[in-house]
């Protein structure tokens, strides 16, 4: 028997804690223009989830990956992501370049948020495919995926478009491709991947714990409508039209 859902705190405390991170982040950010640019964004994502939640709240766990997600958003916000200094930071606490062990050339803030966000993100768009549009077996996994790689081909193209109108050195903040001309398609290569991840991780709890999941599987394949559409719906539906007006006449 399913336990019905009852709404808790958490998500409020976690709305509090974000809101009192984001204000300590926002105070004198590298790049201020910059930094406009990239909350403006991020503001509009977590008034739609205060707005929905009422109607439509998340898991626990959905809301708590899409915190640590905006977290690290924030930080490269502030900074500018190509100016992150996460080595001087990994130097301060071991003594050793984190760049220079890995063999770095360039900064790869901006990768590990790009990772994370298909890592992060992908299993709160399954838990919107599964209870609204009630997708099932490998749809539930695939959706997901397509959507956040989609989403970061989106992101992509809005970078694109904030270099192309602004120009100078703030389209170029914005942008973030430290001279790599390759750097749109790595971000969405790694988004991918963060979501292939996290997809195959929920795939294979699922696998373990729920008894139904081969046959979910099978089923979610299987022909749900023998008739092919297109021109024959087309036609169906032209045909019906016609009856229904020779009929009123």
């Amino acid at each position: 028997m399913r336990r019905a859902w009852r709404p808790n705190a958490y998500p409020k405390y976690l709305l509090g804690f974000f809101a009192l991170y984001w204000l300590a982040w926002a105070y004198r950010p590298i790049y201020f223009q910059n930094w406009l640019l990239e909350n403006s964004t991020a503001v509009l994502f977590i008034g739609l989830l205060v707005l929905t939640y009422r109607r439509f709240p998340l898991s626990n766990l959905s809301y708590t990956f899409i915190c640590i997600f905006m977290c690290m958003h924030t930080v490269g916000a502030h900074y500018s992501y190509s100016l992150v200094p996460y080595d001087r930071w990994f130097e301060n606490l071991t003594g050793a370049s984190l760049n220079g062990l890995l063999g770095f050339e360039r900064n790869h803030y901006d990768r590990l948020v790009h990772v994370s966000f298909g890592l992060l993100m992908a299993y709160p768009i399954r838990e919107v495919f599964l209870r609204i549009a009630g997708v099932r077996g490998i749809w539930g996994y695939y959706l997901p995926l397509d959507l956040t790689m989609s989403f970061s081909m989106l992101y992509e193209v809005i970078e694109w478009a904030a270099a192309a109108v602004f120009g100078g050195e703030l389209g170029q903040a914005y942008l973030g491709m430290q001279g790599d001309i390759w750097d749109a398609q790595k971000d969405m290569g790694l988004a991918t991947l963060g979501a292939v991840v996290s997809m195959g991780l929920t795939a294979l709890i699922n696998w373990k714990l729920n008894r139904r999941f081969g046959k979910e599987i099978r089923e979610s394949l299987a022909v749900k409508q023998s008739a092919p559409l297109g021109e024959v719906k087309l036609g169906e539906l032209l045909e019906k039209e016609s009856k229904k007006k020779h009929g009123g006449q």
